[in-house]
């Protein structure tokens, strides 16, 4: 049994989402017996995906109806009846993560099929199928050495930008390498990405034009130093395939039977590489939820998913609407968000789907006990809102709730430095996911390397789960964590996680060795299976995609924040209201949302509420509004300065629902360009937040600002006073 099969078991009583109809049909070692348990398993919507087992399959599955388990089952079904050999079946998705899990569950299914082989079945992603190919074909079909892979496009973007002068930041650089990506993904070439990014993008980090010549440039440099990123490795095998038909030929006949999860997320040249894959032949089988559609500005489209059906005239289209996940009031919410609350017409994205006649989801049905409604908080400035978020994390923790099940989600990540405060302050454990993948933190690698030198010792101990805590210990592990939040405290957690990890594989795992660890975590680091960290998750509403807690925290629900103030169009409003779904619908139990009035204490409440929020409240519902005074302890007069303290350098990103802020922000952006310094070095955000919200209208007010010094006061104080002062027509308008 593997680790992520131990981690499984050790949290299944909150897990029955992720499993859907629980251990029906199980035997009692809690492995599935043969194909007639594989059906018993399911739940009658999962079954009719199971026994679709040849395609065209167009899977739409609501959160929480057990997706993964439905598809998997659906392959191991469909082997155990000879239906189809597990040699030609290819699984796809979209991270490393998500295809492990897919192994994980086959590797477990496999076990319960004696002879099945599901072991032989691939799940790969998109990328690592497409790059097995390219580098299997490329001497044969074009000759030489295949590409070689790149780590980043940044450092050839600026080398193209320095090539035709262009001057650009490292932000400017990161977001001009997004800006590659999607027109690469979209199949926009150089030549046309102007008028395209014009129409679709919005707010770009340099003028089209430059972005264009940029573009032209780092693929010119790319082709040259025989350099793949990472669209033309898909790019690039699906024009081999069709350019080589022997090549073409042998891939289609070794995979015959596709699975591609998260459909709801595919683009252009993703779906251009599967139809190449598949040749005109349609044993494939979808999955995914149009609801959750969050990555648009990667170019991803949910219109390949409610679409499928036209594709493909003869599909079958199956409904996922069992939620195991979350509770029925929970699930009520989420019906409501996305417009599909029982006894009303379809709204929002559904509305618009049923007009374009797609495949469109139905209503979620909630199979879990009850529990309490969902709360609705409003607060009177950000720091009342973040201690209240930790007070509740703190209850929740001494009642008896591990840290690991709760999480605080948010809009972007500069809203976390004010939360990741006020849950130390409250004494809280908690982590932030996002930032980096675990196994590529340096101690996590350090660790490892010493674990797999250990394995590799001659003599090898008799107890070799008592060999690891030593060995960690060796590069800082303590038996106490150190005190406040820093590198060392992360150090620390990062340490205690694999020292966790190593004691439930060897439970798990009687006369397991330490080379029998050391492939676990090989395993676990090539597939994406992070341990369980113990502390309350702080991460975006990106990164909590296909994730799950038993309370979920929504602080920040304000108008600028969500939808967020560049999500202009109607579209663009609609990704921001699925992305609140999204959040919605990773609460188990408990789901607090909430707002502040105020960024600061004592500042100016002129804040709305999320529009989202409007026909979720019914009268009474608002689950007692907090005063605007700052509930954190110390707050007071002066206490901003002694926070932006606390929180570091750069923290405080401003109110993003403020126009002053994003205008200032923008002449900074401007003055920092012609300056050819970083921006921080001008002013940094927290600055630019106080002056929004101050609006000095004299040099000396602007003076009294923290963080604008005699030196930043001569040479931008005019330009900043400009900018604040008030328009015709904008006095008293929202800041």
């Amino acid at each position: 049994m593997s680790g992520k099969e131990v981690e499984d078991l050790l949290t299944a009583p909150q897990r029955t989402a992720e499993t859907g109809s629980g251990d029906l049909g199980a035997s009692p070692d809690g492995l599935l017996a043969g194909p007639d348990a594989l059906l018993a398993a399911l739940d009658p919507e999962q079954q009719q995906v199971v026994l679709a087992s040849r395609g065209p399959v167009c899977v739409l599955a609501g959160a929480g109806t057990g997706k993964t388990r439905a598809v998997t089952h659906r392959i191991a079904y469909a082997v155990a009846t000879g239906v189809v050999s597990p040699d030609r079946v290819l699984a796809v998705t979209f991270t490393t993560r998500a295809a492990g899990e897919l192994r994980a569950r086959l590797r477990q299914l496999g076990a319960a099929v004696p002879g099945a082989g599901l072991d032989r079945v691939q799940a790969l992603t998109f990328h690592s199928a497409a790059l097995r190919q390219l580098t299997h074909f490329w001497p044969s079909a074009v000759g030489g050495p295949a590409p070689r892979v790149l780590d980043s496009k940044v450092p050839l973007i600026a080398e193209a930008a320095r090539q035709l002068r262009v001057t650009a930041g490292s932000a400017e650089l990161r977001d001009i390498a997004t800006e590659i990506e999607w027109a690469k993904v979209s199949q926009v070439r150089p030549e046309g990405y102007a008028e395209a990014s014009v129409a679709l993008r919005g707010t770009l980090p340099i003028p089209p034009d430059q972005l264009s010549r940029v573009y032209a440039a780092y693929e010119e440099l790319r082709r040259a130093r025989n350099l793949v990123d990472f669209e033309s490795v898909l790019e690039l095998t699906a024009a081999l395939l069709a350019d080589t038909p022997a090549a073409a030929a042998s891939v289609r006949d070794r995979y015959a039977h596709f699975t591609v999860d998260e459909y709801q997320d595919i683009n252009p040249l993703q779906k251009l590489l599967l139809d190449v894959w598949l040749g005109g032949r349609d044993d494939v089988c979808v999955v995914g939820d149009p609801r959750q559609t969050i990555y648009s500005f990667t170019g991803a489209s949910p219109a390949f998913l409610t679409g499928f059906g036209r594709q493909f005239p003869s599909a079958t289209v199956i409904r996922l609407i069992r939620n195991y996940r979350s509770s029925p009031q929970v699930v009520a919410l989420a019906n409501r968000v996305s417009g599909l609350a029982a006894g009303r017409p379809p709204g929002g994205l559904v509305s618009r789907l049923t007009r374009a006649g797609a495949a469109a989801p139905d209503a979620l049905i909630a199979q879990r006990p009850a529990g309490p409604e969902p709360g609705f908080d409003e607060v009177g400035d950000e720091d009342a809102e973040a201690a209240l978020v930790a007070r509740r994390a703190a209850a929740l923790i001494a009642a008896g709730l591990p840290a690991s099940d709760i999480a605080v989600l948010v809009r972007i990540n500069a809203q976390t430095p004010l939360l990741e405060q006020a849950l130390a302050d409250a004494g809280v454990p908690f982590q932030v996911r996002g930032a980096e993948r675990f196994f590529d933190r340096p101690e996590v690698k350090m660790a490892v390397a010493h674990l797999r030198a250990a394995a590799k010792s001659a003599s090898a101990p008799d107890d070799p789960a008592s060999q690891v805590r030593p060995i960690l210990a060796g590069l800082g592990l303590t038996a106490e964590p150190p005190g406040g939040r820093g590198q060392a405290r992360e150090k620390w957690e990062s340490l205690q996680a694999l020292a966790q990890l190593a004691d439930d594989f060897f439970a798990a795992h009687a006369g397991a060795s330490l080379p029998d660890l050391a492939a676990e975590l090989r395993h676990r680091s090539a597939s994406g299976q992070v341990p369980r960290l113990d502390g309350v998750t702080l991460a975006s509403l990106h990164a909590a995609k296909g994730l799950e807690w038993e309370a979920v925290f929504m602080p920040g629900l304000t108008e600028g924040m969500l939808p967020i103030i560049y999500a202009q169009t109607d579209e663009a409003v609609e990704e921001e209201r699925r992305l609140f779904y999204v959040g919605v619908t990773r609460a188990r139990h408990r789901l607090h949302l909430s707002w502040a009035l105020a960024r600061t204490p004592g500042g100016r409440a002129s804040r709305k509420p999320s529009r989202f929020i409007d026909g979720l409240r019914t009268p009474g519902r608002l689950a007692g509004a907090v005063p605007g005074a700052s509930a954190r302890a110390g707050a007071g007069p002066g206490s901003e300065g002694r926070r932006g303290t606390a929180r570091g350098a750069g923290a405080g990103a401003g109110d993003p629902g403020s126009p002053l802020f994003l205008q200032l922000r923008e002449w900074r952006r401007e003055a920092a360009r012609e300056q050819s310094v970083p921006a921080f070095v001008i002013f940094s955000d927290a600055a630019l937040a106080r002056i929004a919200d101050a609006r000095p209208g004299s040099l000396a007010a602007l003076a009294a600002i923290p963080g604008v010094g005699q030196a930043k006061l001569d040479r931008y104080g005019a330009a900043v006073i400009a900018l604040c002062a008030p328009r015709a027509g904008t006095e008293g308008a929202v800041r």
